[in-house]
């Protein structure tokens, strides 16, 4: 096994006990990154090559350099006695929405393709002062908007590494493709409406997203400040509990931040699940869409390949010790995506209108008489599709005329979400949940370009995941198996208020019950 495939844990233990450098953890990367991953993304428009459609295409921006300096500081810790953190020399990767001082930031968008921030997200820095070495930025759909990672500017977009021709689902797609692809341990990534959880299923590793608050958003380029949450992406539950370890806690730089202490999560991991309760719900065990004929919702139950993980995990978790209660109803999940559809891009679209050309980011070069034609020349052409989209349908649905018949309405509906999991997790309640297990994704990964350009369908990706955005509670995806062609198969744990404790125990105690299941030790195409 090459460095590169090790856990982030196990790489910290071999580079602090000297059996291994930072540095050689670096160039097993680095030489993973040459093998799998193609060339970067970029705004130039090259056509894709046979060689392309082969490759995992996880990065925007590498930083080589800074990743060798980095590791050689952590080498020269250790040399002294010194502790250099919880992450001596784990490579990550970081999902380009986050601002790095001096290396470029882009959010995936031609808007900001030569912005170069003046300071770091609460995030990294937090990352990097616990020991890790930073291999670069990583793809995403434009400013997050996507589940796919199709709608980036920079091409060749980020592709499956289970199976090129396959979407690694997204926003958070350049993260989990990179973690699952072996080209860095772990990965960070933001989650708005499963954008962590979605593609981690379809990639096949572990994505968490944490409550609302306990990770900064400072740094973190805005998509809907109410819903974004920053989060772990790693190959194994230890991974994502000791990342978690690192960059939760509050923030003096930003006022969302919860002050509430963060748990020792690497110490909590190996309690067990005996005594918890542990739901299933019949309305995630089924999607429900809009009939595009008659614009009515219709439910349609999930493929049995779905929900066949859900079930034996849930049995797995019944067998060590767990009380699993069936039938909890959270009858408003069946709104979560439209309800989203309205606040995120009523959010989105206050957002977008900081880029005008004039501060930062692009600005067209074509002459404009006024300051109101260079700001439309300049968005017309530094903004993609889907940006462009969300501005258009955030002001009118924000519009005076139209925001009760809309916005005021859907904000309503999350505050019914918000009651659905407070009744479920109520201590003194009906179900009196620790957890909720569903799965993770309707399917496993689609084709490219098989749903991209229809917007409303595309978001359905995301239809169990996003109702935990609009509560604001903790979520994780877990490899649950695979699919009848041999894709990565999520399943899904959602709990109350910081509860990321007892999620990460139950993940822990799942993934071991299946450890010597067939499918763990299947990998990747692009590692075969």
């Amino acid at each position: 096994m090459e460095l590169c495939d090790l856990s982030a844990m196990e790489i910290a233990r071999l580079v602090k006990s000297r059996k291994a450098s930072a540095v050689e953890v670096l160039n097993s990367c680095l030489s993973r990154i040459g093998q799998v991953d193609g060339r970067p993304g970029t705004t130039d428009g090259a056509a894709l090559t046979t060689e392309d459609r082969n490759r995992v295409h996880a990065f925007i921006t590498r930083t080589d350099g800074q990743a060798l300096s980095a590791a050689r500081q952590v080498d020269a810790k250790i040399a002294a006695g010194e502790d250099p953190g919880l992450l001596a020399g784990v490579p990550y990767t970081v999902k380009d929405i986050f601002c790095t001082q001096g290396i470029p930031s882009t959010a995936a968008s031609r808007i900001l393709a030569n912005f170069h921030p003046p300071y770091t997200a609460t995030a990294v820095e937090r990352l990097a002062s616990s020991g890790g070495v930073m291999l670069g930025k990583v793809n995403l759909d434009e400013f997050t908007y996507g589940s796919s990672t199709e709608s980036s500017a920079f091409k060749p977009a980020t592709r499956n590494p289970w199976d090129t021709s396959r979407v690694p689902g997204g926003s958070s797609g350049g993260s989990t493709a990179a973690v699952a692809a072996g080209e860095g341990a772990i990965s960070l990534g933001t989650d708005t409406a499963g954008s962590i959880r979605q593609p981690a299923a379809f990639c096949g590793v572990v994505g968490m997203k944490p409550t609302y608050g306990r990770v900064s958003r400072y740094g973190l380029i805005a998509f809907a400040s109410s819903l974004d949450c920053p989060g772990p992406v790693a190959r194994d539950i230890t991974d994502a509990a000791a990342m978690l370890q690192v960059i939760a806690g509050s923030d003096p730089r930003d006022a969302t931040a919860a002050t509430v202490p963060v748990e020792d999560y690497l110490t909590l991991l190996e309690r067990g699940v005996n005594g918890l309760r542990i739901g299933l719900s019949p309305d995630y065990l089924k999607i429900t869409y809009p009939d595009p004929a008659t614009g009515e919702l219709v439910d349609r139950a999930l493929p049995d390949e779905v929900l066949a993980p859900v079930l034996r995990a849930a049995d797995l978790l019944r067998s060590l010790g767990a009380e699993i209660v069936e039938d909890v109803r959270m009858p408003h999940n069946r709104f979560a995506i439209p309800a989203y559809f309205v606040i995120s891009r009523v959010e989105a679209a206050s957002n977008l209108h900081r880029y005008d050309g004039v501060k930062y980011g692009y600005r067209s070069p074509n002459a404009a008489d006024d300051l109101q034609a260079m700001y439309r020349r300049s968005r017309g052409e530094g903004f993609g599709l889907q940006p462009k989209l969300r501005l258009l349908m955030g002001m009118y649905v924000s519009a005076a005329q139209y925001s009760e018949q809309y916005y005021n309405r859907a904000l309503r509906i999350r505050s019914l979400i918000r009651r659905d999991f407070d009744e479920a997790f109520d201590p003194a309640g009906k179900y009196r949940l620790n957890a909720l297990l569903t799965p993770t994704t309707p399917t496993p990964a689609f084709e490219i370009d098989a749903v991209y350009g229809d917007s409303v369908l595309m978001q359905y990706a995301d239809s169990l995941t996003v109702a935990a955005n609009h509560a604001g509670i903790p979520g994780i995806s877990l490899p649950g198996g695979l699919s009848s062609a041999g894709l990565p198969l999520g399943i899904q744990l959602l709990g109350p208020d910081f509860s990321e404790a007892t999620l990460l125990r139950i993940g822990r105690a799942y993934e071991q019950a299946t450890a010597s299941d067939p499918w763990r030790a299947v990998r990747p195409v692009v590692l075969r």
